[in-house]
């Protein structure tokens, strides 16, 4: 397998821990339901919460990230994709912890809502910078490579989801999810030097300029 550039090789990293945490949670979600959130009065109980659940997700997604993805491509360079993913993958990390919080189906879909508008952020920023950051002549390896990963890392901890729910109950198995969430945010703000116009070399400077009143300039000034 070709080396990959620096940039490619943390956003495939990030995708693969962000959705192997998602592969504890998607197969027993609808188990999840129908045992801890309360079905009073809804018409099929648990398996229409947890259909109406996926469609909430699903639509909100769809109506946000074409709008994140015009205003991205209409902002210069590649600082505001990066703030997107890192700020979406937070928001969505976050989520499996919220399930666990939930008891009633209106929980389930305000968390649901949420998740879809941080997906769409996410995903937004996500394909921009990998896009713009694919080595000449292999856009088809690398998308793949991505792909094959992610459906790996879905597929091992999806046949462990089970497993661990048995073993050590939801929410220890959600909080695993959203550490791995947390694990993908990681791996993307190693990329902090490396989008342009995200890390000031000379931020410490101009912060201690500030607090003495003084500019950059004037201190260059007073170095020359």
């Amino acid at each position: 397998m070709a080396k990959l550039n620096r940039i490619v090789k943390y956003l495939i990293l990030a995708d693969l821990a962000f959705y192997s945490g998602w592969g504890l949670v998607s197969p027993v979600f609808p188990l999840f339901i129908q045992q801890n959130i309360s079905t009073e009065g809804i018409i099929g109980g648990s398996i229409v919460i947890a259909s109406t659940a996926a469609g909430i997700y699903w639509i909100t997604k769809a109506l946000f990230q074409y709008p994140v993805g015009y205003f991205l491509d209409n902002q210069k360079g590649d600082k505001d994709d990066y703030f997107f993913l890192v700020l979406g993958l937070c928001l969505a990390s976050t989520i499996p912890l919220l399930y666990t919080l939930a008891q009633t189906a209106w929980h389930i879909y305000t968390i649901q809502f949420f998740y879809g508008i941080s997906m769409a952020m996410n995903i937004a920023g996500w394909r921009a910078l990998f896009t713009r950051s694919i080595d000449e002549g292999k856009e088809a390896s690398q998308w793949s490579l991505d792909d094959s990963l992610l459906a790996i890392g879905q597929g091992v901890f999806g046949i462990l989801s089970g497993l661990f729910v048995f073993l050590f109950g939801f929410t220890a198995t959600f909080l695993l999810a959203s550490g791995l969430g947390i694990v993908s945010v990681f791996l993307v703000l190693n990329l902090k030097r490396d989008i342009k116009g995200v890390f000031d070399e000379n931020i410490a400077l101009k912060i201690k300029n500030a607090l003495n009143g003084r500019t950059t300039k004037d201190t260059k000034k007073e170095v020359k």
